[in-house]
């Protein structure tokens, strides 16, 4: 309705609705328009224009369209009604989850548990002895279930009311009677000495050998004067009851075979994978397409561990005990109890943020730990050479406190320690977010390992060579060109493999194998001790008596030599750039208190190994009375 200025009105209705709506006011302001659009009716011939196209089409067409217009109106009514009522009802679902989120999850396991339960005792009415070992896991992983509940639900209290006043109890105690327990101590070992060694006195030069390594190690200490003798007692006591259960308790040798065939057979899988990647003929080149393959992996699955929190489980229980026994810091013990599973430069990184603060005393412990040991990755590297899983394993256990209790002996803390504390310690998890990505890591991880490994033997080897020629050469001029770095090894390193009780037949090839392990690697000397063993068992060339072969497989497992100097320099001065001048001044000591921590782990394994009773791997009969059961 609009006014016109004679005060009439006109009525002008259009289309648009909200044209209708227009303000007067503000089409008398603009003459009768609006944005430019004129308000007064059109001519009936530009009405006519404009409609005309619209008249040429039937009122069939017309129907058509607004039929059309309408079902599309109504379709997209309808999805649009539907989708609300679907986002209502999984926004419902959703609330209903997460609110009986606990609730869900016990059900699921609850479930999954009475499955498996099922499952296991069908397992054992069907087949109990191939069951067993699957039986035997589901009770440890069923015990420590059950010791976790009630440590998070009544832990506290159990400490505070029981253990804490028994502990404080056996602690005044021991300091009442400490030297009349320690007279009690001698003379129990004294005892069980003779009696693990009354039918074969060449254990007594193993023993002789330890003694040895002790007083040499105080007489060359930093500072003797500040030896705290806990450590290196009770590191010498948690390697002696390792080899004791590994080697002297039937059930503990039968576990460690046991561990050993599960090793070798779990590695055996990797050759599915050279298979598939270098074909059917990957043994000819045999280091290279079958040894170096199985690091990546191994890793591989180490990383896996370490995704599903199993390696941080034991390496942290591992640690608790060396640091309640001998008394090391939280920081050293932690490092230790890693280096069990992984080399020198990965398990530093279990300690990073503490290692800027650490005293020298425990950094030359940390790097002790990592010349005495070797990483889990590379142990099947060794295994596939040959040499006894079983041994490889146990020597891995025992090196640890070994490492500890020497380092503390060569080189004294005279410092206080600021890690001495194991609250902060926290050994974190991966970023991995699912198994596939742990895995993969751990194989990319892996591959600069292989890499250097094949790049140090390629140059030690030809450098071996190369020396050897020159020794050759040298003393062919004076009628001697049998001189070569092995012999001189040999002759060098004899009074070494004596008195860690190998038979003095074979003092000259273990002593050859030592001197190769600590100037070239151990992979080298492994591969040559791989040797002896195959000709023993074939009765060609050299050979080693089995007690040999375990004294020398003790004695090399560990990554002392000279190149791995720059390997432990090269991996944690990027960790704490603040401690370089400190970490090249405790290197050397470390290496030699690293190798002497080998020597002292082989020494160990001479006065317990009683090698008659194992046939091919197998424990075929108990074995002898002098075992300790």
């Amino acid at each position: 309705m609009v006014k016109a200025d004679d005060g009439s009105t006109n009525t002008q209705t259009f289309d648009n609705e909200g044209f209708d709506a227009l303000d007067v006011g503000t089409m008398k302001e603009n003459g009768g328009a609006f944005n430019g659009i004129s308000a007064k009716e059109p001519e009936s011939k530009e009405v006519e224009d404009v409609i005309e196209p619209e008249t040429k089409k039937s009122k069939l067409d017309l129907d058509i369209e607004d039929g059309k217009s309408n079902d599309h109106e109504e379709n997209v009514n309808f999805q649009m009604t539907l989708w609300k009522h679907i986002y209502r009802v999984t926004d419902k679902v959703s609330l209903e989850l997460t609110k009986n989120k606990t609730v869900i999850v016990n059900v699921i396991k609850t479930v999954f548990l009475l499955l498996f339960a099922a499952y296991l005792i069908y397992a054992c009415i069907y087949d109990f002895e191939e069951a067993f070992v699957v039986l035997i896991f589901t009770s440890l992983a069923a015990l420590g279930a059950t010791y976790a509940l009630v440590r998070n639900t009544k832990g506290d209290v159990i400490f505070e009311k029981c253990l804490y006043p028994m502990w404080q109890m056996a602690v005044r105690g021991v300091e009442k009677t400490k030297w009349i327990l320690a007279v009690l101590a001698v003379v129990g070992f004294g005892v069980i000495l003779f009696f693990l060694t009354r039918e074969n006195p060449i254990q007594l030069v193993s023993f002789g050998g330890l003694v040895i390594f002790t007083v040499l190690l105080y007489v060359f200490s930093k500072y003797p004067e500040k030896v705290k003798w806990r450590p290196v007692i009770w590191g010498l006591v948690l390697q002696f009851i390792f080899g004791i259960l590994i080697l002297r308790t039937y059930p503990g040798y039968v576990l460690f075979q046991w561990i050993g065939n599960v090793v070798q057979a779990f590695l055996g899988f990797s050759r599915a994978g050279s298979l598939f990647l270098f074909g059917e003929n990957y043994n000819e080149h045999y280091f290279a397409f079958a040894v170096l393959p199985i690091i990546i992996y191994f890793s591989s699955a180490i990383s896996i561990l370490y995704y599903i929190g199993a390696m941080q489980f034991v390496i942290r229980k591992l640690a608790w005990v060396m640091q309640r026994t001998m008394k090391t810091s939280a920081s050293e013990s932690l490092n230790a109890a890693g280096n069990i599973f992984i080399g020198q430069t990965e398990a530093p990184l279990l300690i990073r943020p503490f290692l800027k603060d650490m005293t020298r005393s425990e950094i030359h412990a940390v790097m002790t730990g990592g010349f005495a040991t070797i990483a889990g990755s590379v142990l099947g590297a060794y295994v596939l050479s040959g040499i006894s899983a079983a041994h490889l394993v146990s020597a891995s256990v025992m090196s640890a406190p070994a490492a500890l209790a020497v380092s503390k002996l060569f080189y004294p803390e005279t410092e206080k320690s600021k890690t001495a504390n194991s609250d902060n310690l926290v050994i974190e998890k991966g970023t991995e977010r699912n198994f596939i990505e742990a895995a993969a890591s751990g194989a990319s991880t892996a591959i600069p390992l292989v890499l250097n490994i094949a790049a140090n033997l390629v140059a030690f080897i030809s450098l071996l060579a190369l020396v050897n020629a020159l020794l050759s050469y040298f003393g062919g001029l004076v009628g001697y060109p049998e001189l070569t770095f092995e012999l001189i090894c040999s002759y060098v390193f004899m009074p070494v493999a004596f008195i860690m009780g190998v038979e003095w037949a074979d003092c000259r090839l273990v002593a050859e194998l030592i001197g190769i392990k600590t100037f070239v690697n151990e992979f080298v000397a492994y591969d040559k001790l791989a040797t002896f063993i195959d000709n023993r068992e074939t009765g060609a060339g050299p050979t080693l008596s089995e007690r040999s072969e375990v004294i020398a497989t003790y004695a090399l497992c560990g990554f002392a030599n000279i190149s791995s100097i720059g390997v432990q320099l090269g991996g944690l001065a990027p960790l704490a750039p603040s401690r370089k001048p400190d970490l090249a001044a405790v290197v050397i000591r470390a290496l030699i208190a690293g190798t002497t921590a080998c020597f002292m782990t082989a020494c160990i394994a001479g006065i317990l190994f009683v090698p008659e009773e194992v046939v091919s791997g197998n424990v075929t009969t108990p074995i002898p009375m002098t075992t300790i059961y």
